[in-house]
C-alpha cells in the first residue's frame, strides 16, 4: 500500500467521535481515487463511490441521488447504521458546496452516520467552495505529487531517475519509451489539467497567455523573473496583475508556483519578483527536449533540475502544514530556499556538483536574519538522495 501515512490519517479521522467531511484535494494522477478505494475496502461499513468526471453532465440532483444511495446502503445493514460516501471530481458540479452543506446538515440533525469523502483535482476551486459554504464542517487532506521515497518504494527508482522523471506514478511504466512518456505527460496530464481543471472551471480571459506562462515557468524553473520580464518573454500586452492571477491558478492546479522573496515583511514579500518553480520535475523534462542520459550530461540543465526537485519536494511537503517556503537574494547574493515555521528560519542552498562551494549568500542572509539552521544539499553537504527522503518538518526539530 502506497501513501500509507495519508491512508492512516483518513482512517483515524473517520473513526473519531467528532465527524467532519474529509476533502482530498490535489493534482491529477497523484492517487486520490486509489486512496479512496483502499479506504472503502478497509472500513467495515457499506460504501458508495461516484464520479462527476464522466461524459454526462452532472448537477445538484446528481449529488442528492448519490447521497440517498449511500444513506440507503447504511439503512440496509444490521447493527450500527453507518455508511461511507465518496464523491470524486466534486468541483465540476456548479453549486456543489451548497448542496453538500444542506445534505450534511440534514444527516447531522437526524443523527445519521453517513461518512463523506470528497475528491477534487483542482485544489483552488475545491477550497473556494469549502470556504463559501462548508465552514466548520470539513477537513482538507492535501494530496501532493509523489515524493522520492514513495517512487523508490513503489518502483525501485534511484534518485537520478526521480529527478528527471518526477513524481507521476501513472507514468512510471513508460520511462523506457521516452516518446511515449513525453506524450503521456503532455496530453494526459498537462493538457487535461489546463483544459479541464483551469480553463473550463475558471474565467480566463487570455488562455493563450496562461499556457505560455506555464511553459515559461517550466523552462525557467528555479530562476527569479520579474513579472515585467515574464511579460516581455511572452510578448503580451497583459498586465502584471493578470499574470500573478494566472500563476496562482497554475499553482492551485498543482503544476507550477512562484515563490516570494523572504524579507520578514509581508508587504515586501507580495511585491517581490517570483522564483518560478515546477511542482513536478517531469514538467521540466518534457519541455527540455532532452532524454534522460542526455540531460545528465548537461551540467547546467541537470543542476537546475536538481534544484527544482529539491524545491518541489519542499513545496509539496509543506502543503497543509504550518510552514512557508521562500527564496532570498540581495545584489549578487542568493539563498535558494528559505523555509519558515513560526519564527524559525531554515536556509537551504543546493549544489549539484562535487566541488566544495562557497556560500556568500548564506553568510550574508545569516547576518541579516536570525537563522535556525543552515543546510547545504548536494556537494559535500547532505546527500541529495537523503534530503529528498526527509519531510520538511524534520528541520525544525
Amino acid at each position: 500500500m502506497y501513501r500509507r501515512s495519508v491512508f492512516q490519517t483518513i482512517i483515524q479521522r473517520l473513526y473519531e467521535k467528532k465527524r467532519f467531511i474529509q476533502v482530498l484535494a490535489g493534482p491529477r494522477q497523484t492517487g486520490k481515487t486509489t486512496l479512496a478505494r483502499q479506504i472503502m475496502d478497509e472500513v467495515p461499513w457499506p460504501s458508495h463511490y461516484a464520479s462527476a468526471d464522466e461524459p454526462a453532465l452532472k448537477d445538484r440532483t446528481w449529488i442528492e441521488t448519490q447521497w440517498e444511495m449511500a444513506r440507503m446502503r447504511g439503512r440496509n445493514v444490521s447493527g450500527p447504521k453507518k455508511s461511507l460516501l465518496v464523491l470524486d471530481e466534486i468541483h465540476k458540479i456548479p453549486g456543489w458546496s451548497e448542496t453538500v452543506k444542506r445534505l450534511w446538515d440534514e444527516d447531522v440533525a437526524q443523527n445519521r452516520f453517513l461518512y463523506v469523502i470528497l475528491l477534487g483535482s483542482a485544489p483552488l476551486l475545491v477550497q473556494r467552495g469549502l470556504t463559501e459554504s462548508l465552514t466548520g464542517r470539513f477537513e482538507i487532506i492535501p494530496i501532493t505529487h509523489w515524493f522520492f521515497r514513495e517512487m523508490h518504494e513503489a518502483f525501485g527508482w534511484n534518485v537520478d531517475t526521480y529527478i528527471f522523471f518526477g513524481g507521476y506514478p501513472g507514468a512510471a511504466d513508460l520511462i523506457n519509451d521516452h516518446e511515449r512518456w513525453v506524450n503521456y505527460i503532455a496530453n494526459a496530464l498537462i493538457e487535461t489539467t489546463i483544459s479541464r481543471d483551469v480553463l473550463l472551471m475558471t474565467r480566463v480571459d487570455k488562455p493563450a497567455l496562461l499556457r505560455r506562462l506555464f511553459e515559461l515557468a517550466c523552462l525557467y524553473s528555479g530562476q527569479i523573473l520579474s513579472f515585467q520580464k515574464i511579460l516581455g518573454q511572452l510578448q503580451d500586452a497583459g498586465n502584471t496583475t493578470t499574470l500573478a492571477h494566472y500563476l496562482q491558478l497554475l499553482d492551485g492546479a498543482g503544476l507550477v508556483t512562484g515563490l516570494p522573496k523572504y524579507a520578514g515583511q509581508r508587504v515586501r514579500q507580495r511585491a517581490s519578483s517570483p522564483k518560478l518553480l515546477a511542482l513536478n520535475t517531469a514538467l521540466i523534462s518534457v519541455f527540455s527536449g532532452f532524454q534522460f542520459q542526455e540531460a545528465k550530461k548537461e551540467p547546467e540543465f541537470w543542476g537546475r533540475l536538481v534544484e527544482s526537485a529539491i524545491g518541489a519536494s519542499l513545496a509539496n511537503g509543506i502543503r497543509g502544514k504550518n510552514m512557508k517556503l521562500f527564496y532570498w537574494n540581495f545584489g549578487n547574493h542568493e539563498v535558494d530556499f528559505v523555509l519558515t515555521k513560526g519564527k524559525k528560519i531554515v536556509a537551504i542552498e543546493v549544489k549539484s556538483s562535487e566541488k566544495r562551494p562557497r556560500l556568500p549568500g548564506m553568510e550574508k542572509f545569516a547576518r541579516q536574519f536570525s537563522v535556525w539552521k543552515k543546510l547545504l544539499v548536494g556537494g559535500d553537504g547532505i546527500p541529495i538522495e537523503e534530503f529528498l527522503k526527509i519531510p520538511p518538518e524534520f528541520w525544525f526539530e
